[in-house]
């Protein structure tokens, strides 16, 4: 029997956390009651670690319950009293367990007000029409809680030894709901492995701004803090859906980033990261947008008041380079703060004409343009296309741009493919090379593009056709051969057989 003192993997705690879902699958849309599921996770965590600290200063004060409180409350979280999960669990059969819920979560962001407000303000476990009526959303709730009371999912720092741990169970669960969410999973979650790649990519350095303005539950913000050595960062990020917002919020503290700034408003139409009257300026800006937003805010994008449209106004029937702009413009323009950008785009970005090709056209005269990476099809949630990465500077030694295409690089899945170490081992080793690589890699000069009116496709440049085998024509005709001479021996057999049936004539 696992006791909770008893080591456990983070592959158990994934597995027990992934068969809490049951409580709720097949009633209620994994889309509703993934916010459940991270919630509960969210308090049982918090709880945790607060029991932990209070055994901590009960032995290192030798009881005195007074200072253990005054103690407690310099926590970087604090509990509020009798607000917990263990609270929650000992009322588990009370009749009016949904609100009981709401109670406690509204307490918890009211005592954290600065690190949590309005984090649980989209959500209630009291909902009818999201989990029954009272008597069923009573029985479902009592089995959530009993589902997270297993003694393995103990989850004191003492025991667990840091917050990894958590944080992982965290990101784990939320790339299964993208996963089971269809389209709409991709709205929230980029794949892990195209969030590091992309954070190997731009090279986050201590001291630096980093900043997402489409950040989704703050995956790729997170593997971009991940590649800073120590905890010298800012992350900063924006988010227009409120549920995943919250996401974001909880998974940052899971993380044990301090003081994220997340901000919850649309991004294009209203940016909330300024300084003054202009956009705030980072060092590495990056972000997987939705795929050639409908209705992203063109009518007003003439006018834009942060002057971010100066190259022109996309579609507005396509967001990609609404998105790809304002991200460029949240860069330092100083070439000693290194600005750079990392986004992920469809394919299309690369070679649409009209307006989305004179923006191009400029992106690339100013010389900001670095690197192209295709992708393999079917990484992202919700749609098979492939997409590629493009890759921004402020400050570029040359005029070229480095092509790669490694679509063909990946581990098949029936589900979603996945890029490997190895895959993004060699993608790395490219770009940093930037030298050509026969069917992988290319630098295009500037006179090339130009010569491609600008295009960037990526087969312009990297040549992967495969010759097919030359013929031996000699070999071929030995076949043939050999196969008339079994084709006239089943002929004989044939008559034979018909000879003694009588069916010969």
């Amino acid at each position: 029997m696992t006791t909770p003192s008893s080591q456990i993997s983070q592959d158990e705690i994934n597995a027990i956390l992934w068969k809490a879902c049951d409580t709720f699958r097949g009633t209620v849309d994994p889309s509703e009651y993934k916010n459940y599921i991270l919630v509960m996770l969210f308090v049982k965590y918090i709880s945790d670690v607060w029991r932990d600290k209070e055994e901590q200063y009960m032995q290192q004060f030798d009881g005195d319950q007074e200072r253990v409180e005054r103690r407690m409350k310099r926590e970087r979280f604090v509990l509020p009293k009798n607000m917990g999960y263990y609270s929650l669990y000992e009322q588990r059969n009370a009749q009016n367990l949904g609100e009981i819920i709401d109670i406690a979560l509204a307490a918890i962001e009211e005592t954290n007000i600065e690190k949590l407000q309005g984090v649980f303000r989209n959500i209630t476990f009291n909902s009818e029409a999201a989990l029954g009526q009272t008597k069923q959303r009573n029985e479902r709730l009592k089995n959530l809680l009993n589902d997270f009371h297993d003694p393995r999912l103990d989850m004191r720092p003492s025991r667990i030894g840091g917050l990894d741990v958590i944080g992982n169970a965290y990101e784990y669960l939320i790339g299964k709901f993208a996963a089971g969410a269809g389209k709409k999973g991709g709205e929230f979650y980029t794949p892990a492995e195209v969030s590091r790649l992309l954070a190997m990519l731009l090279d986050p350095q201590p001291g630096e701004r980093i900043y997402d303005p489409t950040c989704g539950s703050g995956s790729l913000l997170i593997k971009c803090a991940e590649e800073v050595d120590g905890d010298d960062y800012a992350l900063y990020g924006q988010e227009s859906n409120g549920s995943t917002w919250a996401l974001a919020m909880m998974n940052m503290f899971l993380h044990d980033v301090s003081q994220p700034h997340i901000a919850w408003e649309d991004t294009i139409r209203a940016p909330q990261h300024l300084e003054g009257d202009n956009l705030m300026r980072f060092n590495v800006v990056t972000a997987n947008p939705p795929f050639s937003l409908d209705k992203w805010g063109a009518g007003t994008a003439a006018n834009d008041p942060h002057g971010r449209f100066w190259r022109g106004v996309p579609p507005k029937s396509k967001g990609d380079y609404a998105f790809l702009t304002h991200m460029i413009e949240s860069t330092y323009v100083e070439e000693s703060q290194n600005g750079r950008v990392g986004v992920v785009v469809p394919h299309g970005v690369l070679f649409r004409g009209s307006s989305e090709g004179k923006i191009r056209q400029k992106l690339i005269e100013e010389n900001l343009l670095d690197a192209v990476i295709g992708l393999p099809a079917n990484l992202f949630f919700g749609t098979g296309i492939p997409a590629a990465i493009l890759i921004f500077r402020r400050a570029r030694a040359d005029r070229g741009v480095l092509f790669i295409d490694a679509s063909r690089d990946f581990e098949q899945s029936s589900a979603q493919n996945k890029l490997r170490p190895e895959d993004l081992a060699r993608i790395m080793a490219a770009y940093k090379a930037r030298e050509s690589v026969d069917k992988f890699a290319y630098v295009a000069s500037f006179e090339e593009l130009k010569e491609n009116d600008f295009n960037l496709n990526i087969p312009r440049y990297v040549d992967t056709f495969e010759p097919e085998p030359p013929v031996d024509m000699g070999v071929v005709n030995t076949e043939i051969r050999n196969l008339k001479d079994e084709l006239g021996v089943v002929e004989e057999k044939m008559a034979s057989y018909l000879q003694e049936l009588g069916l010969d004539e």
